[in-house]
Protein backbone atom coordinates (compact mmCIF):
# COMPACT_ATOMS: atom_id res chain seq x y z
CA UNK A 1 0.00 0.00 0.00
CA UNK A 2 1.21 3.52 -0.77
CA UNK A 3 2.13 5.48 2.40
CA UNK A 4 -0.53 7.91 3.65
CA UNK A 5 1.56 10.94 2.74
CA UNK A 6 1.30 9.97 -0.91
CA UNK A 7 -2.50 10.31 -1.03
CA UNK A 8 -2.43 14.06 -0.43
CA UNK A 9 -3.35 14.43 -4.10
CA UNK A 10 -6.74 12.94 -3.16
CA UNK A 11 -7.20 15.09 -0.05
CA UNK A 12 -6.54 18.19 -2.15
CA UNK A 13 -9.69 17.34 -4.14
CA UNK A 14 -11.90 16.09 -1.30
CA UNK A 15 -14.01 19.25 -0.89
CA UNK A 16 -14.53 19.54 -4.63
CA UNK A 17 -15.58 15.90 -4.82
CA UNK A 18 -17.97 16.32 -1.88
CA UNK A 19 -19.53 19.21 -3.80
CA UNK A 20 -20.09 16.97 -6.82
CA UNK A 21 -21.55 14.18 -4.67
CA UNK A 22 -23.81 16.44 -2.59
CA UNK A 23 -25.36 18.02 -5.67
CA UNK A 24 -25.90 14.57 -7.15
CA UNK A 25 -27.38 13.01 -4.01
CA UNK A 26 -28.86 15.82 -1.91
CA UNK A 27 -27.63 14.38 1.39
CA UNK A 28 -24.42 15.19 3.23
CA UNK A 29 -23.87 11.73 4.69
CA UNK A 30 -24.30 9.94 1.36
CA UNK A 31 -22.01 12.46 -0.33
CA UNK A 32 -19.30 11.92 2.26
CA UNK A 33 -19.72 8.14 1.98
CA UNK A 34 -19.37 8.28 -1.82
CA UNK A 35 -16.16 10.32 -1.58
CA UNK A 36 -14.73 8.04 1.09
CA UNK A 37 -15.57 5.02 -1.05
CA UNK A 38 -13.71 6.67 -3.92
CA UNK A 39 -10.73 7.21 -1.63
CA UNK A 40 -10.67 3.53 -0.69
CA UNK A 41 -10.66 2.62 -4.37
CA UNK A 42 -7.79 4.89 -5.38
CA UNK A 43 -5.52 4.95 -2.32
CA UNK A 44 -3.17 2.39 -3.86
CA UNK A 45 -3.04 4.18 -7.20
CA UNK A 46 0.25 5.93 -7.99
CA UNK A 47 -0.64 9.57 -8.82
CA UNK A 48 2.03 9.81 -11.50
CA UNK A 49 0.06 7.27 -13.55
CA UNK A 50 -2.95 9.62 -13.79
CA UNK A 51 -2.98 12.34 -16.44
CA UNK A 52 -5.80 14.47 -15.00
CA UNK A 53 -6.36 13.68 -11.32
CA UNK A 54 -9.50 15.80 -10.85
CA UNK A 55 -11.19 14.34 -13.94
CA UNK A 56 -10.22 10.83 -12.86
CA UNK A 57 -11.64 11.28 -9.35
CA UNK A 58 -14.78 13.05 -10.60
CA UNK A 59 -15.44 10.12 -12.90
CA UNK A 60 -15.23 7.66 -10.00
CA UNK A 61 -17.39 9.72 -7.64
CA UNK A 62 -20.05 10.37 -10.28
CA UNK A 63 -20.36 6.67 -11.06
CA UNK A 64 -20.63 5.87 -7.34
CA UNK A 65 -23.37 8.48 -7.00
CA UNK A 66 -25.30 6.99 -9.91
CA UNK A 67 -25.17 3.61 -8.17
CA UNK A 68 -26.45 5.17 -4.93
CA UNK A 69 -29.29 6.92 -6.76
CA UNK A 70 -30.40 3.66 -8.32
CA UNK A 71 -30.60 1.97 -4.91
CA UNK A 72 -32.26 5.03 -3.31
CA UNK A 73 -35.03 5.31 -5.92
CA UNK A 74 -37.59 3.07 -4.17
CA UNK A 75 -36.86 4.66 -0.79
CA UNK A 76 -37.61 8.12 -2.18
CA UNK A 77 -40.71 6.94 -4.05
CA UNK A 78 -42.08 5.56 -0.75
CA UNK A 79 -41.06 8.67 1.20
CA UNK A 80 -43.80 10.30 3.30
CA UNK A 81 -44.45 13.79 1.92
CA UNK A 82 -42.14 15.94 -0.22
CA UNK A 83 -38.47 14.90 -0.20
CA UNK A 84 -36.16 17.87 0.40
CA UNK A 85 -32.37 17.77 0.40
CA UNK A 86 -30.42 17.75 3.64
CA UNK A 87 -29.54 21.33 4.64
CA UNK A 88 -25.92 22.34 4.22
CA UNK A 89 -24.68 24.82 6.80
CA UNK A 90 -21.05 25.38 5.79
CA UNK A 91 -21.06 25.41 1.99
CA UNK A 92 -17.27 25.92 1.87
CA UNK A 93 -16.85 22.24 2.81
CA UNK A 94 -18.61 21.34 -0.44
CA UNK A 95 -17.21 23.86 -2.92
CA UNK A 96 -13.46 23.48 -2.75
CA UNK A 97 -12.57 26.85 -1.22
CA UNK A 98 -14.16 29.79 0.67
CA UNK A 99 -14.00 31.90 -2.51
CA UNK A 100 -15.80 29.22 -4.49
CA UNK A 101 -18.42 29.02 -1.74
CA UNK A 102 -19.67 32.48 -2.69
CA UNK A 103 -19.43 31.83 -6.42
CA UNK A 104 -21.31 28.52 -6.26
CA UNK A 105 -23.85 29.38 -3.54
CA UNK A 106 -26.68 29.56 -6.10
CA UNK A 107 -25.82 26.03 -7.21
CA UNK A 108 -26.40 24.76 -3.67
CA UNK A 109 -29.81 26.36 -3.17
CA UNK A 110 -32.66 24.15 -1.98
CA UNK A 111 -34.66 25.23 -5.02
CA UNK A 112 -32.05 23.99 -7.46
CA UNK A 113 -31.43 20.77 -5.55
CA UNK A 114 -35.17 20.09 -5.48
CA UNK A 115 -35.36 20.68 -9.24
CA UNK A 116 -32.46 18.26 -9.74
CA UNK A 117 -34.39 15.64 -7.78
CA UNK A 118 -37.03 15.68 -10.53
CA UNK A 119 -34.45 14.70 -13.17
CA UNK A 120 -33.23 11.26 -14.11
CA UNK A 121 -29.82 10.40 -12.64
CA UNK A 122 -28.14 10.69 -16.05
CA UNK A 123 -29.77 14.07 -16.74
CA UNK A 124 -28.64 15.29 -13.34
CA UNK A 125 -25.08 14.12 -13.88
CA UNK A 126 -24.84 15.64 -17.37
CA UNK A 127 -26.22 18.99 -16.24
CA UNK A 128 -24.11 19.27 -13.09
CA UNK A 129 -20.85 18.18 -14.67
CA UNK A 130 -21.25 20.54 -17.63
CA UNK A 131 -23.15 23.57 -16.33
CA UNK A 132 -21.89 23.70 -12.74
CA UNK A 133 -18.44 22.13 -12.89
CA UNK A 134 -17.55 23.16 -16.45
CA UNK A 135 -16.55 19.69 -17.62
CA UNK A 136 -16.48 19.04 -21.36
CA UNK A 137 -18.92 16.67 -23.03
CA UNK A 138 -16.06 14.40 -24.11
CA UNK A 139 -15.20 13.71 -20.47
CA UNK A 140 -18.87 13.47 -19.47
CA UNK A 141 -19.41 10.88 -22.21
CA UNK A 142 -16.50 8.88 -20.85
CA UNK A 143 -17.89 9.13 -17.30
CA UNK A 144 -21.45 8.14 -18.21
CA UNK A 145 -20.43 5.68 -20.92
CA UNK A 146 -22.71 7.44 -23.40
CA UNK A 147 -22.02 9.29 -26.65
CA UNK A 148 -21.25 13.02 -26.58
CA UNK A 149 -24.49 13.76 -28.47
CA UNK A 150 -26.46 11.78 -25.92
CA UNK A 151 -24.85 13.71 -23.04
CA UNK A 152 -25.64 17.01 -24.76
CA UNK A 153 -29.29 15.98 -25.07
CA UNK A 154 -29.40 14.88 -21.43
CA UNK A 155 -27.97 18.21 -20.28
CA UNK A 156 -30.30 20.19 -22.55
CA UNK A 157 -33.40 18.47 -21.14
CA UNK A 158 -32.17 19.05 -17.61
CA UNK A 159 -31.31 22.68 -18.34
CA UNK A 160 -34.79 23.38 -19.67
CA UNK A 161 -36.39 21.95 -16.54
CA UNK A 162 -33.99 23.67 -14.15
CA UNK A 163 -34.25 27.06 -15.87
CA UNK A 164 -38.01 27.08 -15.38
CA UNK A 165 -37.58 26.55 -11.64
CA UNK A 166 -34.89 29.16 -10.92
CA UNK A 167 -35.42 32.86 -10.11
CA UNK A 168 -34.59 35.19 -13.00
CA UNK A 169 -32.83 37.75 -10.81
CA UNK A 170 -30.57 37.41 -7.80
CA UNK A 171 -32.00 38.92 -4.61
CA UNK A 172 -29.80 41.26 -2.59
CA UNK A 173 -28.89 40.17 0.97
CA UNK A 174 -30.84 43.14 2.38
CA UNK A 175 -34.01 42.20 0.47
CA UNK A 176 -33.50 38.55 1.39
CA UNK A 177 -33.48 39.42 5.10
CA UNK A 178 -36.35 41.92 4.80
CA UNK A 179 -38.69 39.46 3.09
CA UNK A 180 -37.83 36.51 5.33
CA UNK A 181 -38.18 38.52 8.55
CA UNK A 182 -41.48 40.02 7.40
CA UNK A 183 -42.75 36.55 6.50
CA UNK A 184 -41.77 35.14 9.89
CA UNK A 185 -43.31 38.04 11.82
CA UNK A 186 -46.57 37.83 9.85
CA UNK A 187 -46.67 34.06 10.45
CA UNK A 188 -46.05 34.52 14.17
CA UNK A 189 -48.86 37.07 14.42
CA UNK A 190 -51.22 35.05 12.24
CA UNK A 191 -51.61 38.17 10.09
CA UNK A 192 -53.21 36.76 6.94
CA UNK A 193 -53.39 40.14 5.20
CA UNK A 194 -49.64 40.65 5.63
CA UNK A 195 -48.90 37.08 4.57
CA UNK A 196 -50.97 37.34 1.42
CA UNK A 197 -49.28 40.64 0.55
CA UNK A 198 -45.88 38.92 0.73
CA UNK A 199 -46.83 35.73 -1.12
CA UNK A 200 -47.20 35.26 -4.88
CA UNK A 201 -50.57 33.98 -6.10
CA UNK A 202 -48.97 30.70 -7.19
CA UNK A 203 -46.60 30.29 -4.23
CA UNK A 204 -45.78 26.71 -3.21
CA UNK A 205 -44.78 25.37 0.19
CA UNK A 206 -42.65 22.25 0.52
CA UNK A 207 -42.52 20.78 4.02
CA UNK A 208 -40.38 17.72 4.76
CA UNK A 209 -41.12 15.82 7.97
CA UNK A 210 -40.22 12.40 6.60
CA UNK A 211 -43.18 10.89 8.45
CA UNK A 212 -41.34 11.50 11.72
CA UNK A 213 -42.63 14.93 12.73
CA UNK A 214 -45.63 17.10 11.81
CA UNK A 215 -45.42 18.56 8.31
CA UNK A 216 -47.64 19.01 5.27
CA UNK A 217 -47.81 15.66 3.48
CA UNK A 218 -48.59 17.32 0.15
CA UNK A 219 -47.12 20.37 -1.55
CA UNK A 220 -49.32 23.35 -0.70
CA UNK A 221 -50.05 25.95 -3.38
CA UNK A 222 -51.72 29.34 -3.38
CA UNK A 223 -51.18 32.18 -0.95
CA UNK A 224 -54.26 31.49 1.16
CA UNK A 225 -53.33 27.85 1.80
CA UNK A 226 -49.67 28.63 2.40
CA UNK A 227 -50.47 31.60 4.64
CA UNK A 228 -52.97 29.59 6.70
CA UNK A 229 -50.49 26.74 7.11
CA UNK A 230 -47.70 29.05 8.32
CA UNK A 231 -50.03 30.88 10.72
CA UNK A 232 -51.14 27.50 12.09
CA UNK A 233 -47.56 26.30 12.52
CA UNK A 234 -46.58 29.37 14.50
CA UNK A 235 -49.73 29.07 16.62
CA UNK A 236 -48.43 25.65 17.66
CA UNK A 237 -44.98 27.13 18.26
CA UNK A 238 -46.48 29.73 20.59
CA UNK A 239 -47.86 26.91 22.72
CA UNK A 240 -44.39 25.38 23.09
CA UNK A 241 -41.44 27.45 24.26
CA UNK A 242 -38.58 27.45 21.79
CA UNK A 243 -34.97 27.64 22.90
CA UNK A 244 -33.74 29.93 20.15
CA UNK A 245 -34.57 31.61 16.84
CA UNK A 246 -31.62 32.59 14.69
CA UNK A 247 -31.02 33.71 11.12
CA UNK A 248 -28.13 32.00 9.35
CA UNK A 249 -27.17 31.10 5.81
CA UNK A 250 -28.07 27.53 4.85
CA UNK A 251 -27.31 26.28 1.34
CA UNK A 252 -26.15 29.80 0.59
CA UNK A 253 -29.57 31.32 1.42
CA UNK A 254 -30.60 33.26 4.53
CA UNK A 255 -32.81 30.95 6.59
CA UNK A 256 -34.55 30.86 9.96
CA UNK A 257 -33.30 28.12 12.28
CA UNK A 258 -35.64 27.34 15.16
CA UNK A 259 -34.21 25.24 17.97
CA UNK A 260 -36.92 23.75 20.16
CA UNK A 261 -36.70 22.77 23.81
CA UNK A 262 -36.01 19.14 22.91
CA UNK A 263 -32.84 20.30 21.08
CA UNK A 264 -34.51 19.74 17.72
CA UNK A 265 -33.80 22.35 15.02
CA UNK A 266 -35.84 22.99 11.86
CA UNK A 267 -35.01 25.25 8.91
CA UNK A 268 -37.25 27.69 7.04
CA UNK A 269 -36.18 29.48 3.86
CA UNK A 270 -37.97 31.28 1.04
CA UNK A 271 -37.45 32.00 -2.64
CA UNK A 272 -38.20 35.49 -3.92
CA UNK A 273 -39.09 36.42 -7.49
CA UNK A 274 -40.25 39.83 -8.74
CA UNK A 275 -40.90 41.14 -5.23
CA UNK A 276 -42.97 38.18 -4.06
CA UNK A 277 -42.25 34.95 -2.18
CA UNK A 278 -42.73 32.19 -4.73
CA UNK A 279 -41.54 29.17 -2.73
CA UNK A 280 -41.27 28.23 0.94
CA UNK A 281 -38.91 25.46 2.00
CA UNK A 282 -39.53 23.99 5.46
CA UNK A 283 -37.15 21.20 6.47
CA UNK A 284 -38.38 19.44 9.63
CA UNK A 285 -37.13 15.86 9.22
CA UNK A 286 -34.92 15.28 12.29
CA UNK A 287 -32.78 12.75 10.41
CA UNK A 288 -31.63 15.54 8.06
CA UNK A 289 -31.03 18.17 10.73
CA UNK A 290 -28.54 16.57 13.11
CA UNK A 291 -25.69 18.76 11.84
CA UNK A 292 -27.50 22.02 12.59
CA UNK A 293 -27.73 21.86 16.40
Amino acid sequence: MIPHSDIQWFEDERRYLQGVAYRMLGTVSEAEDAVQDAFLRVRETAPETIDNKRAYLTRIVTRLCLDILKSAHKKRVDYVGPWLPEPLHDVSDFTGSPAAATELADDLSIGLLYALERLTPLERASFLLHDVFDIGYDEIARTLERSEDSCRQLAARARQHVRASRPRFKVTPDDERRYLEAFVVASQKGDMAALEALLADDVKLYSDGGGKISAAINILDGKRRVGAFMAGIYQKFRNHTTAALRYERVNGVLSLLTTHTDDYTDVLSVEITDGKITAVWFQRNPDKLTRLH
